[in-house]
């Protein structure tokens, strides 16, 4: 069985990293699971892993004459494969996004769950590719009514190519806002259900110094609660490895942005 699922959101800030690398540890206790920074322009997820000194990443599988086989961007960290990308501007330069398609598909062949990582904004094909790779959206928002209408375009774009909404997380969220209150608009709006409100945490900034995902830097807190919660409602579907990577491989490149 295989799922892809793309962490997105609207506009940067909103804490998707973070939320990806909390869902994927999450769900490594109940499946296998392989995470890839899919954000090649303003990638960090490696600073969150303990992965900055990676040897190679995404970018050098995305740079067509460099030789390298997609098994030595794969990083054994916390319970998960982790697949980083670099957060060299000339690699960027140079990476051709359209490869990105056949290192999923090698991907999807040995895993349970896909979780990408996404770009926050919808400007290029390097940012689109993951939310039209993958067979649903997990949306990031903080609970404001500007966060909700971004995490909206995000759902608009994705849902026209096909990719539909698995829920919606609501991270950052301080005592004194009314959640409920965004929280029935996100779910008249969007296709997925409310999967949780992560408490705004000290934690979750204490965990990033440290190099370390949320869930190992604080695995009792209030946040990881709350992404162990947002995980359980995360109804993973089963498909076939072989077929999705056909899909990947086969995937057309949107043209307009």
């Amino acid at each position: 069985m295989v799922e892809a699922f793309a962490v997105a959101s609207g506009k940067g800030g909103t804490g998707k990293t973070t939320s990806t690398l909390a869902l994927g540890m999450a769900l490594a206790e109940r499946y296998d699971v392989t995470v890839i920074d899919a954000d090649t322009g303003m990638a960090n997820l490696l600073f969150h892993a303990g992965l900055d000194d990676a040897d190679v990443t995404l970018h050098d599988l995305l740079i067509e004459d460099r030789d390298v086989a997609v098994e030595d961007a794969v990083y054994d960290r916390f319970g998960m494969s982790v697949v980083p990308c670099g957060t060299s501007l000339a690699a960027f330069e140079e990476a051709d996004p359209e490869r990105l398609r056949d290192v999923v598909a090698e991907l999807a062949t040995d895993t349970d769950v896909l979780l990408l990582d996404s770009p926050a904004a919808l400007g290029s094909k390097s940012a689109v590719l993951p939310i039209v790779l993958a067979d649903r959206i997990v949306v990031v928002l903080q609970p404001t009514v500007p966060s909700l209408s971004d995490g909206l375009k995000v759902q608009e774009y994705a849902h026209s190519y096909g990719t539909e909404t698995a829920g919606v997380v609501f991270n950052r969220v301080r005592p004194d806002e009314d959640v409920e209150r965004i929280a029935e608009h996100a779910g008249r709006y969007f296709g997925g259900p409310l999967l949780a409100s992560i408490p705004e945490s000290d934690e979750v900034r204490a965990a990033r110094r440290a190099g370390k995902p949320l869930l190992a830097h604080a695995p009792d807190g209030p946040a990881a609660d709350a992404f162990h919660e947002a995980a359980a409602k995360l109804d993973v579907r089963d498909g076939d490895g072989d077929d999705i990577a056909d899909r990947f491989r086969s995937a057309v490149i949107p043209d307009r942005i």
